[in-house]
C-alpha cells in the first residue's frame, strides 16, 4: 500500500492506496485507518482501495475552520476532483458512514454504489434522548463492551505501542469529539437531504452493536430512496475489524453485483 499526503482544499491529507480496478472511497472509522487492517488486502485484491486519514486522524492536519462531519464530506469531494474520480463507490464506517451519506446528498452523481457500516448523523428518536450513548460519559470498559462482539480479542496493549501510535490514537479520539459532539452524533439538516441520494445503499450493522441500535438503523435506511439493511453475524460496532472476511465477502458481492 502507497502512502502520500497531498494539499487538499487547505489540508495536508494523509491517503493511503493499493490495487487496481474499480475505485473504492474507503472512510474511516472513529479510530482512524491503518493499511495492516485485515479488509484491506480483500477489497484491494479486485478493486483501487483509496483510504484518506479524515482531517486531524492519523497523519491529516486540522484546519481551525473544519468543525463537523458536513466540512469533511467537502474535503473528501475535492480529494475525488484531484484523483480525476467522477465516480467512485463509497465505504464508511461509523463517523466515515455519516461524512459519507453527507457527501452524498451534495454530490449524487459521484456515488456509484454506498456501503454505510454502522453510520451515525441522523436524528431520529425523541428530542429528550439520545439515539447514540454518550461515548464520553461512559468507562472505558463499559464503552468497549458495549462496542464489540468480543471485546477481549479487540483489546489494544498500549504497552506494545509507539509514542506516535499511542499520540495518534488519542489524537482521533479528540478529533472524533470536535466532530460529533454539538449536536450530539448528528446533523439536523442531514435527514432532510437524505432523499438526494441516488446510489443503490447497503446499510451493515453488528448483531453485538451497542452503539447504534437495529431501530436507528432501519429508521435512517429508511430515508434513503434505495437501501436495504444486513446484519453481520459475531460482529459489534466494527464488523470490518471482527469480521474482516465476512465484511469483504458482503460487501464485494454487493459492489460487483451487476455491474
Amino acid at each position: 500500500m502507497q502512502r502520500q499526503v497531498l494539499a487538499i482544499a487547505g489540508v495536508e491529507l494523509e491517503l493511503f492506496e493499493a490495487g487496481e480496478g474499480p475505485p473504492i472511497l474507503f472512510l474511516h472509522n472513529g479510530g482512524g485507518f491503518s493499511p495492516d487492517q485485515p479488509f484491506v488486502a480483500l477489497l484491494s485484491a479486485r478493486h483501487r482501495l483509496i483510504a484518506p486519514s479524515h482531517p486531524g486522524f492519523g497523519r491529516s492536519s486540522l484546519p481551525d475552520w473544519l468543525d463537523s462531519c458536513d466540512d469533511v464530506a467537502y474535503v473528501h469531494l475535492a480529494l475525488m476532483d484531484r484523483l480525476g474520480l467522477r465516480q467512485a463507490d463509497i465505504i464508511g464506517c461509523s463517523i466515515g458512514g455519516w461524512i459519507a451519506a453527507e457527501l452524498a446528498t451534495k454530490a449524487p452523481e459521484r456515488v456509484r454504489k454506498l456501503v454505510l457500516v454502522a453510520p451515525e448523523g441522523v436524528k431520529v428518536g425523541p428530542p429528550d434522548r439520545l439515539d447514540i450513548p454518550d461515548i464520553y460519559a461512559m468507562p472505558a470498559d463499559e464503552l468497549e463492551r458495549i462496542s464489540y462482539h468480543d471485546p477481549v480479542q479487540m483489546q489494544v496493549d498500549p504497552s506494545r505501542l509507539s509514542d506516535e501510535e499511542l499520540a495518534i490514537r488519542v489524537r482521533n479520539r479528540e478529533t472524533t469529539a470536535l466532530l460529533v459532539w454539538e449536536p450530539y452524533m448528528h446533523n439536523p439538516k442531514l435527514r432532510r437531504r437524505l432523499h438526494r441520494v441516488t446510489a443503490p445503499t447497503l446499510f451493515l450493522r453488528g448483531e453485538s452493536d451497542g452503539l447504534v441500535p437495529a431501530d436507528y438503523i432501519a429508521a435512517y435506511a429508511g430515508l434513503l430512496p434505495n437501501a436495504r439493511v444486513e446484519t453481520m453475524h459475531a460482529a459489534g460496532h466494527s464488523p470490518h475489524l471482527e469480521q474482516p472476511e465476512a465484511f469483504g465477502r458482503t460487501v464485494l458481492q454487493f459492489l460487483e453485483a451487476a455491474r
